[in-house]
């Protein structure tokens, strides 16, 4: 009889298909809003692959929130060019319905006079705030932005982290009595994120590319991470502590990882008091600003109350009627970040005839298209 030997054996396929030149591949699409979905490709004869019904309606509500954000984008783009064309339209028909040429000269001289005095304003501020930043240097609250999370966060979350940064630094530069501000793991792709941001080489802040553990080496027993999920309450700001925030934008994904990383460290933890004076309708995860500016508040207030009333959104507070609150942390920081870019405004044309919140728009786009933003 005869016996095939091995090489004559047929193979049989582990994992058998139907017809497996139909079968749909799959890749990653990387959303308008910076997130990821997975999501099947047209493959084989042209026929389109199936999706999942949950993945289909996740799909939908990312093009749907996608679309409604670079609609609002647009629109506060088109906003700010069409003021910008009015404030400039009113002063060339003003300028041109003046009675004389002395008329006209004398109406460019009050311009320009305005705005050398707007400038020397700007000027004294400017160096009243850094006296303030260089006294809180030398004996200033320590308080820590933890940057070593850029390896769990996606390009949208890093850029969130960076605006984050920059309101921090504009609230505590407008602060009475500012905090000493660390940038600890500024480095990598992080590092590369702030240094995009106008005028960081000027900021009055320590940047350090190594860890908090190294930059304090000296004085580890006065570390205290603050973190929703520690169990000391914190009840009041000891200078001789330094407070360390986790700059990390997640989304909820990484749930107790700063808490862990306190205990690993064997350092010590904290939470803000929020649960003594409000109720959240959500998480107390706050963001990166919010506590900071909590903090600033209650060195200015002593009182914890005020703080979080101050800065938390009456949405996050379960109040209603909230959604459109100007007076919200989120409009404050939005003139924040105005008020930083501002400031990098070159204040040496004093006699140009455009607009200075074209400057800042342009700035401002700049920052946001160098992130991949529109």
């Amino acid at each position: 009889s005869f016996v095939p030997t091995l090489h004559q054996i047929p193979r049989r396929n582990p994992n058998p298909s139907p017809n497996p030149g139909l079968l749909p591949r799959r890749r990653r699409v990387e959303m308008a809003d910076g997130t990821e979905s997975e999501q099947a490709a047209v493959v084989g004869d042209g026929n389109p692959s199936q999706l999942s019904k949950s993945a289909k309606k996740k799909l939908l509500k990312q093009e749907r929130q996608a679309a409604r954000k670079a609609e609002r984008k647009a629109g506060e783009k088109e906003r700010r060019r069409a003021d910008i064309e009015r404030r400039r339209r009113e002063w060339e028909e003003s300028l041109a319905a003046a009675p004389s040429q002395e008329a006209r000269e004398a109406m460019l001289a009050a311009r320009r006079e305005t705005r050398l005095e707007r400038v020397g304003k700007r000027v004294e501020e400017r160096g009243a705030r850094a006296k303030r930043l260089r006294r809180a240097a030398e004996g200033g609250q320590k308080v820590v932005l933890d940057l070593e999370f850029a390896d769990l966060m996606r390009p949208n979350e890093i850029h969130s982290l960076t605006q984050q940064i920059m309101y921090c630094y504009a609230v505590n530069g407008r602060s009475a009595t500012p905090a000493h501000l660390w940038l600890t793991g500024c480095s990598g792709e992080m590092g590369t994120q702030v240094q995009r941001i106008p005028g960081f080489d000027k900021w009055i802040i320590e940047k350090e590319a190594k860890s908090y553990l190294e930059a304090f080496a000296d004085c580890k027993e006065n570390l205290v991470y603050l973190t929703a999920d520690a169990e000391t309450v914190l009840d009041d700001l000891d200078m001789s502590k330094i407070y360390i925030i986790g700059g990390l934008v997640d989304r909820n994904r990484w749930k107790g990882i700063t808490q862990k990383k306190a205990v690993d460290q064997g350092i010590q933890s904290a939470k803000l008091p929020i649960g003594n004076y409000l109720k959240m309708s959500s998480s107390q995860v706050l963001t990166v600003n919010q506590v900071f500016e909590i903090m600033q508040k209650f060195v200015e207030t002593k009182d914890w109350k005020t703080a979080f009333f101050h800065v938390i959104p009456p949405r996050k507070r379960g109040e209603a009627g909230a959604a459109n609150d100007d007076d919200s942390p989120e409009g404050a920081a939005n003139g924040d970040l105005d008020k930083c870019l501002e400031e990098e405004v070159d204040d040496d044309d004093d006699d140009g005839d455009g607009d200075e919140e074209a400057d800042v728009a342009n700035k401002r786009h700049c920052f946001r298209s160098e992130n991949g933003k529109s």
